[in-house]
């Protein structure tokens, strides 16, 4: 996958990169990265010489037919691994169950800690939990990344991608040996999460927002909803006038014919 996505990818895009020395040759690190297009899990594994293992929706592995295999394939390939999102908790102790397998192995486990793509993007608040307890069971070292106009490749509703450079930065490592053991610590995995989140931001240079994306979406979603049903309301305000109109019209026109017959009758 990377000498055919990879190479394809650096060959049609050029992306270019800052602190590719702050990863390390080899063992385990956490790369946690902002998130802003469908296509950061391909380009940050295409800049390295080392194998990167995002996780995936369950579904991209399950689809049925020949483009569920295939996609299934794709995905397999390019090192991501399958989790079932089917309940929030599950699905949290899922990936960090995969994280730890890979990092176990002396591998690179990457991470979005605002748990989806930013809907504006903008930097939102990062989840706590998955992050957090991931770098204290594991003791890895958590490297911020920073995605740059990625998202402006292919925006939303957009087929066919438009070509330029996207960039990736890498920041410096950070420990958080001093909290080993504390990983169920509530407030621990927020201090964690936050230092991880402020590393990205300076990164990035994104606006920050003090909410989970999760939110954001909802709070978009509802606004267009709010604005399609007012829409609607309008269309079928203004056609019940035009209805009423063409009905005053006809009803002129009819007063305006009996009253000839009636002078014609005179």
């Amino acid at each position: 996958m990377k000498l055919s996505v990879g190479n394809a990818l650096k060959l049609t895009f050029r992306p270019w990169v800052e602190g590719l020395e702050n990863v390390p040759d080899e063992g385990p690190a956490i790369l946690a990265s902002n998130h802003l297009s469908f296509s950061d899990s391909f380009f940050l594994p295409a800049v390295l010489d080392r194998k990167v293992t995002f996780i995936a929706k369950a579904e991209y592995f399950t689809s049925p037919g020949v483009k569920g295999k295939l996609t299934a394939a794709f995905f397999k390939g390019v090192g991501q691994l399958p989790v079932d999102r089917s309940g929030v908790r599950g699905a949290g102790e899922a990936a960090i169950k995969s994280g730890l397998e890979v990092l176990e192995r002396g591998e690179l486990f990457g991470i979005y800690p605002e748990g989806t793509r930013s809907p504006d993007g903008r930097l939102y608040r990062g989840k706590p939990g998955g992050l957090a307890r991931l770098a204290l069971r594991s003791g890895a070292p958590v490297i911020p990344v920073a995605m740059v106009d990625t998202e402006k490749i292919q925006p939303p509703g957009k087929v066919v991608p438009k070509l330029m450079r996207p960039g990736i930065r890498i920041g410096e490592p950070l420990d958080f040996s001093r909290y080993q053991g504390m990983d169920n610590d509530r407030f621990i995995q927020r201090a964690v999460t936050d230092e991880v989140m402020y590393a990205i931001l300076r990164l990035s240079g994104q606006e920050y927002v003090d909410m989970y994306a999760t939110a954001a979406k909802r709070q978009i979603a509802e606004a267009a909803k709010r604005e399609a049903e007012a829409e609607k309301a309008e269309k079928a305000e203004r056609a019940e006038a035009e209805k009423a109109e063409k009905a005053e019209q006809t009803e002129q026109k009819a007063a305006s014919e009996r009253a000839g017959k009636t002078d014609r009758a005179a």
